[in-house]
């Protein structure tokens, strides 16, 4: 049995091929999409949130609408670029998102990725400190949040206040007190895959990662994945931690699933420079009749060994056909491998 949830990066560009044309209209086709992933029986609706770009940007009041809009199924993020975070505000709004959904925030942070400009969160206000490059700062941002989440009162109240205070030093509110065991690190190679077990947050694993044995994407993924649980087992958390994977999968049942996505599809992994000296590896694209992407996906050892699939949409395809794509998955894939 697996979690499976969509992933949407939120495109929008105002051409006549695209059915988002708009940033309201991916907004929009957002919460509709998470409320007929919820029809279906999908178990999560995550986003990605990209600064600068086309695309969704600031994650919070659409988690938070999608929140009211649905009742069961997970909503989250994969991921937030810590860079560009200021930890107390987004402890209040993801405090507040949480709350609203009825506690079912997934929250996927990270260090981020290369962006749409050069050192974007500096625009933002932030600066690595002296000896601090800024992965370190991401992760430093990163920490504090955490520690915000546990829910300790670290300020000093004023003596004479608007409003009465409780006793003691105050924390951010509104708090929500299990969204801290509801937090994932984005990770791309097994030394932060370690650090985020370490911290105690779930392990996020992308169709992107540091190429550290020339070995295919999944066999990759399946080693972090390993490493993830026996630096948390070395932690000596209470608790069993989540772990998803994300991959591009569709089931060619008709004419339009063949027209979009039957011909060119990447068989195989790519290599890529994510900058002059990171070489990285992407995963490829599953796509095939029912029958064949079973047995193909049989073989993808990352996602055996996860217990979330995080399926990435073609969201400039409308609601409909997503919706489509997504029950395809459901019910010509799904059953045949035991995720269902």
């Amino acid at each position: 049995m697996k979690k499976i949830g969509f992933l949407s990066f939120g495109h929008w560009t105002p051409s006549p091929q695209s059915g988002t044309q708009s940033a309201a209209d991916a907004l929009l086709q957002s919460i509709d999409l998470a409320v007929e992933a919820e029809r279906l029986g999908m178990d999560g609706a995550y986003f990605r949130v990209h600064h600068f770009a086309q695309q969704l940007a600031s994650p919070f009041p659409l988690l938070a609408a999608v929140g009211a809009k649905t009742r069961k199924i997970e909503i989250g993020t994969a991921v937030i670029d810590m860079r560009y975070e200021n930890p107390h505000y987004m402890a209040e709004d993801a405090g507040a998102a949480d709350l609203i959904s009825g506690g079912r925030l997934q929250l996927g942070i990270s260090r981020g990725s290369p962006e749409q400009v050069i050192d974007g969160w500096r625009y933002f206000g932030y600066r690595p400190m002296e000896g601090e490059d800024d992965e370190g700062m991401g992760r430093r941002h990163a920490e504090e949040f955490l520690e915000l989440l546990r829910g300790e009162g670290f300020a000093q109240p004023n003596p004479r206040p608007m409003f009465t205070n409780p006793p003691g030093l105050l924390r951010l509110e509104p708090y929500s007190a299990a969204l801290r065991d509801r937090i994932w690190w984005g990770s791309a190679s097994n030394a932060t895959a370690a650090w985020a077990a370490k911290l105690g947050m779930n392990l996020q694993s992308s169709t992107l990662k540091f190429d550290e044995t020339g070995e295919p994407l999944h066999i990759q993924q399946a080693a972090q994945i390993r490493a993830f649980r026996a630096a948390w087992k070395d932690a000596g958390h209470a608790r069993t931690p989540r772990i998803s994977v994300s991959r591009s999968i569709f089931a060619l049942l008709d004419d339009d699933d063949r027209h979009y996505f039957g011909r060119g599809s990447k068989e195989e992994d790519q290599i890529g420079f994510l900058d002059e000296n990171t070489r990285a590896i992407f995963g490829r694209s599953y796509a095939a009749e029912p029958d064949i992407l079973i047995e193909q996906l049989r073989k993808d050892e990352a996602i055996e060994e996860a217990d979330t699939l995080l399926l990435t949409i073609p969201n400039q395809l409308g609601v409909a056909y997503n919706a489509h794509v997504m029950e395809a998955i459901l019910t010509t894939v799904a059953p045949a491998l035991g995720w269902r």
